[in-house]
């Protein structure tokens, strides 16, 4: 592998690769760029705008990664900074609400194997120029394509190498096939049940004072759920009710947002939040009313009608988010892999780095990894 010789001028990095790499600092700025570029619905336009605005206490950190003899642009890359443990990291603009993170790919953009490697070591060689300091490259639960695309960094690590996947559903034209497949769930039976109730109904929020309204009943719902698991919940919290609702805001006309209900005479039974590209939904937040409404599982059952409400507007591929639970295999999700990176900028962060690897390798031994994370203990999250 040839080393880069790096010069760095007026914020922008570049070498022998024909990589240049300019770092923006506020997404405002940057977000003119690449609008018409490859992504998934986790880098359009309102989820990042909405997530740089909400989440204000860590620094943004966008790379344009462009080539350096056109200056045209083939990629950005939508980050931040902050400090954990005295440890300065640079990561995707995540902090756990994505389901997935990637750059944002110009159309025409050229990317094989090699070119994924050259925009990998160029932006790994222009953050250690920064004179930040910066000690260690996060980089986690990158798809393998980006709107068809091959996704550039997942280059720099192995693929299915993150602890989390997607799960994914794919549909033909007859939502009725479906329906077909996933029988032994009952969802018509559900359904009737549901109906028994005075002004039963499904409805998908079509402007931004409903969806305000059916999202302050989902974060009621699934606090009292988390309550009943001994689980935290920080979904309702400042930040994080500003995020979700500033995204409902910007998306809820156009239906890039989707938030869904089952309702009645008696009130909301149960709630949907997820975000919609194109043929591609992914659902992100479920709640429900408890276990008085187990008779009808409006858990599953908010689910298969929003599915079947999407399909009928043209989506064929739903992912029912990270995590694996049982119900997503009884829809027929397939898991999708992830990969995750971590390269240390320092030696300060060369350890986690390490750390990193080795929990990558052990994944694909889940016995031994599940003995590893309790002898290594939590480290750096």
């Amino acid at each position: 592998m040839t080393a880069l010789s790096v010069a760095q001028l007026d914020g922008r990095v570049s070498g022998r690769s024909d990589i240049a790499i300019d770092f923006v600092r506020d997404w405002r700025e940057a977000a003119s760029r690449l609008n018409a570029g490859r992504r998934t619905a986790f880098q359009h336009g309102y989820w990042l705008g909405a997530w740089y605005q909400a989440f204000d206490d860590v620094a943004p950190l966008i790379a344009v990664v462009s080539d350096a003899a056109t200056g045209k642009d083939i990629a950005m890359v939508p980050m931040i900074s902050h400090v954990r443990r005295g440890i300065r990291i640079v990561e995707f603009a995540d902090l756990g609400v994505s389901d997935n993170n990637a750059p944002i790919l110009a159309p025409d953009a050229a990317l094989d194997a090699a070119a994924g490697r050259a925009i990998g070591r160029a932006l790994v060689a222009a953050l250690r120029t920064l004179p930040d300091g910066f000690d260690l490259l996060r980089l986690r639960k990158m798809p393998a394509e980006v709107g068809g695309k091959p996704n550039p960094l997942v280059s720099m690590g192995r693929i299915g190498s993150s602890s989390l996947n997607g799960n994914l559903v794919l549909m033909g034209d007859d939502y009725a096939d479906h329906q077909a497949s996933i029988k032994r769930m009952q969802m018509p039976r559900s359904w009737r049940v549901f109906s028994r109730h005075d002004g039963a109904r499904f409805e998908i929020a079509t402007d931004v004072a409903r969806a305000y309204e059916l999202m302050d009943v989902m974060d009621v719902q699934q606090q009292a759920r988390m309550r009943e698991l001994g689980s935290p919940f920080v979904l309702n919290d400042a930040a994080h009710a500003r995020f979700y609702r500033e995204v409902a805001c910007q998306g809820i006309a156009d239906g890039y947002a989707v938030v869904s209900a089952l309702v009645c005479e008696e009130g909301i039974v149960g709630t949907s939040f997820g975000v919609r590209q194109g043929a591609t939904y992914y659902l992100l937040r479920i709640s429900h009313a408890g276990e008085s409404w187990s008779s009808c599982s409006p858990g599953r059952l908010i689910i298969e009608r929003t599915m079947a409400a999407l399909h009928a507007k043209g989506v064929r591929r739903f992912d029912l988010s990270i995590g694996n639970q049982d119900y997503k295999r009884r829809f027929g999700a397939v898991r999708v892999p992830l990969t995750d990176v971590s390269v240390a900028l320092s030696w300060r962060g060369l350890p986690f780095a390490l750390r990193d690897h080795a929990a990558q390798g052990l994944r694909r031994y889940p016995t031994a990894a599940a003995l590893a994370a309790r002898a290594m203990g939590k480290g750096i999250r």
